[in-house]
């Protein structure tokens, strides 16, 4: 039972999968300023006649898919609280005391940078635009913001991180059920993408708010596991592994 519930050695870490893949988004949405594929992509959600995005006033989107499911992952992140507080007094959870904290870590960090950061940066919501029936005018992310009375707080997209915060779970996972944090991946990946989609159809953000998201909470999930759970096999435990039954 003890060596069941033992921490494992950490499987290697492709830096160049976790951290290229982020940083080459990332300048493709640097560049991607410099089109208007968001106002392209928003105009796909928004309906001249009526004045307004398709899915302003939908009672799915709002109801069930932003608040409810807000609910859900929140309700989520409590548990997973009690279950590091637990974990300090039940002897069935302190082998897994550091994964709980670093899923509380994860949870927490993922979702607490997006208000702050929104008012630093104050970029304007689609439906806010002139161009969506707004008063305001647009600017590009890392353009000077336009005098305004009512500062945005689109940039990052807050509802996308509800999702794409459980990446959290594919690293607490990685080292002792690697099919399920593959699992736990999918979920978190899918989870965030409708929630970001379901968003831009409401006129709330714009297609690289989300992706601006993912990254973020992509980097802050994979720092919280490096620090607090990666422990790559020593050379001994290597040579131990390596060597065949019964020699």
């Amino acid at each position: 039972m003890v060596s069941t519930l033992a921490r494992p050695a950490s499987r290697p870490l492709n830096f160049w999968v976790c951290l290229g893949v982020p940083a080459v988004a990332a300048i493709i949405l640097v560049l991607l300023e410099l089109t208007s594929l968001d106002m392209d992509l928003a105009t796909l959600f928004y309906d001249p006649a009526a004045g307004d995005f398709i899915g302003r006033h939908s009672y799915f989107l709002e109801n069930i898919l932003h608040d409810r499911a807000k609910q859900v992952v929140i309700a989520f992140s409590v548990f997973a609280i009690f279950g590091l507080i637990g974990a300090f007094f039940i002897d069935r959870l302190k082998p897994f005391k550091r994964e709980l904290g670093c899923l509380v870590l994860s949870l927490g960090l993922a979702t607490s940078f997006v208000t702050p950061v929104k008012a630093v940066t104050a970029v304007q919501c689609p439906w806010s635009l002139e161009q969506f029936g707004g008063h305001e005018t647009y600017s590009e992310l890392l353009s000077p913001r336009p005098p305004t009375d009512k500062p945005g707080r689109c940039w990052p997209g807050g509802h996308a991180a509800t999702g794409f915060t459980l990446f959290a779970l594919f690293f607490v996972l990685r080292d002792r059920r690697p099919r399920l944090a593959r699992k736990a991946f999918i979920l978190a990946f899918a989870l965030g993408t409708v929630f970001s989609v379901s968003r831009m159809m409401q006129g709330a953000h714009f297609f690289s708010h989300n992706v601006w998201t993912a990254i973020f909470c992509w980097l802050i999930c994979l720092g919280s596991y490096y620090y607090i759970l990666y422990r790559p096999a020593s050379k001994a435990e290597k040579v131990v592994k390596a060597e065949p039954i019964g020699a």
